[in-house]
C-alpha cells in the first residue's frame, strides 16, 4: 500500500467465505490488526478499537455429534 492510500477498514467481499480465508485476507491487507472471531449474538463491548476487526460467524460447519 502506498502512503497515499487509505488503509482498508472493511471487507464485504469476505461474506460467505471461510473463517480461514477471511483471516488470511485481512492479515494480508492489514497485518497490524488483531482479528477476533465472534459468534453472531454474542454480547461484546461497544468501544471502538481501531486495532481490532471482528469476524462475525453464524453457521454450523459440521454435524454436531456426541462424544
Amino acid at each position: 500500500m502506498s502512503s497515499s492510500e487509505t488503509p482498508k477498514t472493511e471487507w464485504p467481499e469476505l461474506v460467505c467465505r471461510t473463517i480461514k480465508e477471511a483471516k488470511e485476507k485481512i492479515k494480508a491487507d492489514r497485518p497490524d490488526l488483531k482479528i477476533v472471531v465472534v459468534p453472531v449474538g454474542t454480547i461484546v463491548t461497544q468501544e471502538f478499537d481501531e486495532n481490532r476487526v471482528r469476524i462475525w460467524v453464524d453457521k454450523v460447519a459440521k454435524t454436531p455429534t456426541i462424544g
